[in-house]
């Protein structure tokens, strides 16, 4: 009696250590995901005028993490499909901001072209640059007008042109910005026509856009068999499962199809990504 006594407690013990790890575990996962949100939000979404609560994004998140897993787990009752849905639940915010400051900067790079124009037909006429960009920013609609707004604020608090334009450059990271930002310190140093200059740049940059637009739509058939060939695994199984439930049911209820599984998705991603790598051709 004894022995089972002490048998049990060393059980409950050894359980109770578990839990206690696996809580701690967990509570670490969660605070640096919170700590990851809110660096992005008020850094990189910040600096782009795009203004998100991270307390409320951590608690979809989290929200999310319990909810998906749960049902994924009551329709499949599969740990595989949960330990990936799990997974993609903590990367899927951090996607989601990458691609929001992504999608500012390719807006912004569209409105540079036009921007440059306007910048210099206005310095043809007999205006200064300062008086040109607030007549561009007048004009052109966010995110560029933002940026260039911001700019002149700070020059308007005693910011130097130069380093009011290097933390622009800094706050859009963009080849081609680079490009013009680099034009115009050094037009400002060695002279020179700036309004000719800023003409050549912006029919440079429209010919690059031009270039892009023509690599994508000859990729655009490889990135989508590269899509079809990566789910048709899936479709091929899912296939066979309603055709054959006996036969492929021993890849969902048992420890090496949960392996195979595993391996199959594992691969799939892998090789999804090297086709994207290979479409993506950058000019």
């Amino acid at each position: 009696m004894n022995s089972l006594g002490l048998l049990i407690a060393v059980g409950l013990l050894t359980a109770f250590i578990i839990i206690w790890l696996v809580m701690q575990a967990v509570r670490g996962v969660l605070a640096r995901q919170r700590s990851d949100l809110e660096t992005s939000t008020r850094t990189t979404l910040a600096d782009m005028f795009i203004f998100l609560d991270p307390t409320k994004i951590f608690y979809y998140n989290v929200a999310a993490l319990v909810v998906l897993p749960t049902l994924v787990w009551l329709f499949t009752n599969n740990p595989v499909f949960v330990t990936f849905t799990a997974i993609g639940t903590l990367i899927l915010p951090k996607l989601w901001i990458k691609r929001l400051a992504a999608q500012r900067l390719k807006r912004f790079e569209e409105q540079l072209p036009d921007a440059l124009l306007m910048v210099s037909g206005a310095m043809r006429a007999g205006a200064s640059l300062t008086v040109a960009m607030e007549s561009m920013v007048k004009e052109q609609k966010p995110p560029l007008s933002q940026e260039f707004e911001l700019m002149l604020r700070e020059q308007r608090l005693g910011v130097d042109f130069d380093t009011a334009l290097v933390n622009m450059e800094k706050r859009n990271p963009i080849q081609d910005f680079s490009l013009v930002v680099s034009g115009l310190r050094i037009s400002r140093e060695v002279g020179g026509n700036l309004a000719e200059i800023l003409e050549s740049l912006a029919t440079t940059l429209r010919d690059k856009a031009t270039m892009e637009g023509k690599i994508r739509s000859l990729t655009a058939q490889g990135k989508m068999q590269g899509l079809i060939m990566s789910c048709l695994p899936l479709l091929m199984m899912a296939a066979l499962n309603w055709i054959e439930p006996k036969a492929m049911g021993a890849m969902f209820t048992t420890l090496f199809g949960w392996v195979t599984l595993a391996v199959i998705i594992v691969m799939i991603t892998i090789g999804y990504l090297f086709i994207r790598k290979i479409t993506t051709i950058d000019v």
